[in-house]
């Protein structure tokens, strides 16, 4: 096969390893960094420039598309899915599972567990956000944050409406959640590949931080996860249409919340906590999985 990886640096950890792994069974694999990629956009023969190249005869598009650039990122994406080429994750579902709401929305859909979560617009509707999520203490977090940025704890009733009220005088969307204060800031990221859960690892935040993302200091290690978890990811997945995810659950007292589905979850991580080789079992999915113009949504759509 010849396979497009669409990522802006070449020497990142899970992007090293899927042009490894790429290689090693025999495939020919290209880095392409999407914002440096041109489109011609036509009907009779869309086409993608990059450097003065015409990409061309590529079977296969594995996007690890950073959040900073999901717009620019998701618009080559569909170009590639206009050409006929395969894509790992579609750029509809990509585009889902990075719009915090939305995603939110279509797991309740689902009827996928989550955090009772509160959205509104005005200041007027504070007192009646935080009484609709249970209550102080509060999880508050920027619509457009990742990594943890932009995720606040208020502990209080008073801290909470001074923090959302800063917010929203700033103009910024954000999200109100209920604290699950039994998951101890932990989380378990559930790697999701196709219909299965292929490795999971325990994310623990450090001392006196109810963030567990290794990104802000937290650790990770193997863990056992149950039936009921394992259900809960898949289903959460599957409800933004990804092929592979990183599916962020809590462990609470009613069963597996989801927090989070991460259209490009980073390898090193969970490689490290597992011993598993990650990035092959993706290439080895889309071995099996990859055809022509095999797209649900066939570059478009919802």
């Amino acid at each position: 096969m010849k396979i497009a990886i669409l990522s802006r640096n070449r020497h990142l950890y899970s992007t090293r390893r899927l042009v490894e792994e790429g290689i090693n069974k025999g495939h020919d694999v290209k880095v392409i960094d999407a914002l440096h990629c041109s489109m011609n956009i036509t009907s009779a023969d869309p086409r993608i420039h990059y450097h003065e190249e015409v990409l061309e005869n590529f079977d296969v598009v594995i996007p690890r598309i950073g959040a900073s650039v999901t717009f620019y990122g998701t618009a080559v994406l569909r170009q590639f899915e206009m050409m006929g080429v395969f894509p790992l994750n579609e750029s509809v579902a990509i585009t889902r599972s990075r719009d915090k709401l939305r995603s939110l929305q279509l797991l309740a859909r689902k009827g996928v567990g989550m955090p009772v979560t509160g959205f509104a617009n005005k200041p007027d509707n504070v007192p009646e956000l935080l009484q609709m999520v249970g209550g102080a203490p509060v999880v508050i977090k920027l619509l457009q944050g990742t990594q943890g940025i932009g995720v606040v704890l208020a502990e209080t009733r008073k801290a909470a409406e001074s923090v959302i009220e800063a917010f929203m005088g700033l103009k910024a969307d954000i999200l109100v959640q209920e604290f699950i204060k039994e998951a101890g800031g932990a989380d378990i990221r559930c790697f999701v590949i196709g219909d299965k859960v292929i490795a999971a690892m325990k994310r623990q935040g450090g001392e006196g931080e109810f963030r567990s993302n290794l990104h802000r200091g937290g650790t990770a290690s193997l863990v056992r996860i149950t039936p009921q978890e394992r259900r809960t990811a898949i289903a959460a997945a599957k409800a933004m249409g990804l092929n592979v995810a990183g599916v962020d659950l809590l462990r609470s007292s009613r069963g597996p919340l989801v927090m989070e589905v991460n259209s490009s979850p980073g390898l090193e991580g969970i490689e490290t906590a597992t011993g598993k080789n990650i990035a092959g079992m993706i290439i080895n999915w889309t071995e099996k999985n990859q055809k022509p113009w095999k797209t649900r949504t066939k570059g478009g759509g919802g």
